[in-house]
């Protein structure tokens, strides 16, 4: 392995090119892609043209008022996708050849995560209150191509969550694991971030995290079992990377935030409910038919719209 930089530096633009110009990892690229349109967007919106098809909940807690709307967040919430392309990247331009195995089993992996989460969209969606604020562009965006209708499971928590262990455990199995503490540190605390920025940014509810968090528990259980769930629900509301970890050139990567303060009592009751949610999840699927049973029950419990 050579001498890098921070994870977070990597180019999203090299992870691209170098799958799809290699002829052995182009197929996986493609299936990954395929994947992840096909499951989030195109099936929401065909959900959001032909309503009707699929209930839909609204699942907004009352702890939500407690997170105040901060615009600034919304690039820590941009950023769920570039998190793991530039975990590709890193492997790529570290470990060359030997990387393509692991770098195979992290697209596919990300494209059957999208179609895990889609077992639940199936069958129920759901949406929040979300501000009409477009004083940002990027915000514009989001209110043009995203139905908003995917809340529960959050597939930006369960990404986020898939990223930081994967990449653990893949230092671990290149035997690297001790070189690579420090970049498994700050791709946990991007984690964190983009957790929180989805809330930040009003896209998501409190009740969507305990639901992404049982979810990525069944999905790999060996890498999020209940004892990382409960760390990682800990350390919510940490502070994003810092800019000494993300700065690249002139400029500081759009991982980076300023830190909104929320009181600490009001953390604590977030906190709490989202490890009491994931308990309920846990319990309840230990003598359900389907992983997914727990959280439909949920969905079913709140008003239609």
């Amino acid at each position: 392995m050579k001498n890098s930089n921070s994870v977070y530096n990597e180019s999203t633009s090299y992870s691209f090119r170098k799958t799809f110009y290699t002829p052995c990892l182009r197929p996986v690229l493609f299936t990954c892609l395929s994947k992840i349109f096909y499951n989030f967007f195109i099936r929401q919106h065909i959900a959001a043209f032909l309503p009707g098809r699929i209930p839909i909940s609204k699942v907004d807690h009352q702890l939500d008022e407690k997170i105040p709307f901060t615009p600034s967040w919304i690039y820590i919430y941009f950023d769920f996708v570039q998190f793991w392309v530039r975990m590709v990247s890193f492997f790529l331009h570290n470990y060359k050849r030997k990387a393509y195995s692991v770098v195979k089993e992290i697209m596919l992996s990300m494209g059957n995560l999208y179609a895990f989460a889609a077992e639940v969209y199936t069958k129920h969606l759901s949406t929040t209150k979300r501000p009409f604020y477009i004083a940002r562009p990027i915000f514009l965006l989001i209110h043009l191509v995203d139905p908003h209708l995917m809340c529960i499971p959050s597939l930006h928590v369960m990404v986020a969550i898939h990223g930081y262990t994967k990449f653990k455990e893949i230092s671990k199995r290149l035997g690297d694991e001790e070189k690579l503490k420090d970049q498994a540190e700050i791709m946990k605390r991007g984690a964190l971030a983009i957790c929180q920025a989805i809330l930040f940014v009003k896209q998501h509810s409190i009740n969507c995290i305990p639901a992404a968090l049982y979810a990525m528990t069944c999905y790999t259980p060996d890498l999020f079992p209940p004892e990382e769930a409960a760390y990682f629900t800990k350390h919510l509301f940490s502070p994003p990377p810092e800019k000494k970890d993300i700065y690249k050139g002139n400029r500081v990567h759009p991982a980076y935030a300023p830190l909104t303060k929320i009181k600490e009592e009001d953390q604590e009751q977030i906190k709490n409910r989202i490890m009491t949610l994931y308990n309920q999840f846990l319990d309840e699927g230990k003598t359900s038919a389907s992983w997914k049973d727990p959280i439909l029950c949920f969905l079913r419990s709140f008003n239609r719209v």
